[in-house]
């Protein structure tokens, strides 16, 4: 291999190999993502996949990004999933902010993280999660309602299934001002939280989106129906 000698031709490709690498890793974690996996939960296995056009951002192993997905789940929890769009995750691969207009967790209660637990004992989890989430409203148009509400904090807007081994939620918040409270436009956000009982284990799964319009409500409702059922189909048989 020929000497590089002038220092901009050396700087010149070491840029050229870094952006290489960052286009190759972020090849592989996009192909990585492709397929379900299973991850061990003690003795159980646990089959997760993320929805078409997302990745799971943790197999970067970036701590900005362990970091960001611990912060929109209860401290007592353990993340296992943190799903960004594709067109996000090249963002961050290339050096630039990612937009995180729609992302996704998985996470599983710390303290029952190995433990089986039974119908029963699943049950009052959910009664419980779904008090600590406040009364329903009766009213559907969500900005107006929210604009009443603490900002920054989630409050519940609708239920979006219940059974005896799934509760799903649509819950929603609007946002704090980032500078200039008078002239800023309000900016809201909606989420689902899904508390399900797969293969023993209480799993949360969680879609947030920006909410501009009613075609968010819409995909967010989709997505998380989607997505838990497909969640539902990989660990069907044991």
């Amino acid at each position: 291999m020929p000497m590089i000698r002038d220092p901009a031709d050396r700087i010149s490709l070491v840029r050229f190999l870094a952006a290489l690498s960052a286009a190759v890793l972020a090849a592989f974690a996009l192909h990585a993502a492709a397929a379900p996996f299973v991850l061990r939960l003690g003795p159980d296995r646990i089959v997760l996949d993320t929805p078409v056009g997302f990745s799971d951002s943790l197999a970067l192993a970036s701590p900005r990004l362990q970091e960001l997905a611990e912060s929109l789940t209860s401290a007592s929890n353990k993340v296992l999933v943190f799903a960004i769009t594709d067109a996000d995750l090249k963002r961050f691969m290339g050096g630039d902010r990612p937009d995180m207009k729609r992302y996704m967790t998985v996470s599983v209660p710390s303290h029952i993280e190995y433990d089986r637990i039974s119908a029963r004992q699943f049950a009052a989890l959910a009664e419980e999660t779904q008090r600590g989430m406040g009364a329903l409203p009766s009213v559907t148009e969500y900005p107006a309602h929210l604009d009443k509400l603490a900002k920054g904090r989630l409050h519940a807007l609708a239920e979006l299934r219940k059974s005896a081994t799934l509760l799903s939620m649509l819950q929603g918040t609007r946002l704090p001002a980032q500078k200039d409270p008078e002239r800023e436009k309000p900016r809201y956000l909606l989420a689902t939280t899904t508390l399900v009982l797969l293969r023993g284990k209480a799993l949360s799964i969680a879609v947030y989106s920006d909410y501009e319009g009613a075609e968010d409500i819409e995909w967010i409702k989709a997505m998380t129906q989607t997505w838990v059922d497909e969640l539902l189909r990989l660990n069907r048989n044991p």
